[in-house]
């Protein structure tokens, strides 16, 4: 599903969309939250990740993409160039890391994540990226069926145990 022609997709503006930003990791925070208890959600959390995850774009030739409607952030995803270990074949070792997707509560199941996720894919392709990884909560049941139909499959799994 395509979104609708009133929302578009462009490169972040900083310091333009800096409080969007913030609110896309707070946003995240609580939804997270609901199913995974060791989200974070005090005040401070957004601000401190937004700075880390900034740097971290900067580190790893990342790009920020924000969706757009009537001049308005409603959501973002973030990608990274991420190396994997040595023991993956090497030309499928550097790859594309999908670390952050968000969109507005009340925006969603209008087709503005998967616009997101296919202009992160399309920046993978420009950067002569082969693959791209999406880490997911196991809780997170919405956004694996969206992963999957747009045609992300499982490659690991993380086992937890608390002591």
């Amino acid at each position: 599903m395509a979104p609708k022609s009133d929302v578009h997709i462009r490169d972040i503006e900083l310091p333009k969309d800096r409080a969007a930003a913030v609110s896309f990791i707070m946003g995240s925070q609580r939804f997270e939250r609901a199913f995974e208890p060791d989200r974070r959600i005090d005040p401070a959390v957004a601000e401190d990740y937004f700075a880390v995850l900034m740097t971290r774009v900067d580190d790893h030739k990342g790009q920020v993409l924000v969706a757009e409607e009537h001049g308005r952030a409603i959501g973002w995803a973030v990608l990274l160039v991420e190396e994997g270990p040595l023991f993956v074949v090497e030309n499928q070792r550097t790859y594309g890391s999908l670390c952050e997707l968000y969109v507005q509560e009340e925006r969603r199941g209008r087709g503005v994540g998967r616009a997101l996720i296919s202009a992160c894919e399309v920046q993978a392709r420009c950067l002569g990226l082969g693959h791209i990884m999406i880490g997911v909560l196991a809780g997170n049941e919405r956004a694996k069926t969206i992963y999957g139909q747009a045609g992300y499959a499982p490659y690991h799994v993380e086992l937890r145990k608390y002591l």
